[in-house]
């Protein structure tokens, strides 16, 4: 499994906004190919941020590096840029690999 992650440093006014945004979007993840799972977390509120990270689950870093380079992920980036007022900084990538899983 690998895992990927964007954390994003949003100004403490603009959350709702960057909530709303993302769970209104119509997301394509389903039908992409090595994709299992997608959440959108929200964590701590400091002084001049608030943080959140998309968290996604992909069967492979190849299925993931593959839908980085596909059309929908394109399409679902296209408008991006029009959130930037939103952010204090670009998104932050962070990938891992999965060494151990343990369930319930």
């Amino acid at each position: 499994m690998f895992i990927a992650m964007n954390r994003f440093r949003v100004a403490p006014d603009a959350a709702p906004e960057f909530e709303r945004i993302w769970t209104t979007r119509q997301s394509q993840l389903r039908m992409v190919p090595g994709f299992v799972e997608f959440r959108l977390l929200r964590g701590p509120a400091r002084e001049d941020h608030v943080l959140y990270a998309s968290h996604s689950l992909w069967r492979s870093r190849a299925d993931f590096e593959a839908w980085t380079r596909s059309e929908a992920f394109r399409t679902a980036h296209r408008d991006a840029g029009q959130a930037k007022p939103l952010y204090l900084g670009p998104p932050e990538f962070e990938g891992f690999e999965t060494i151990q899983e343990i369930r319930a």
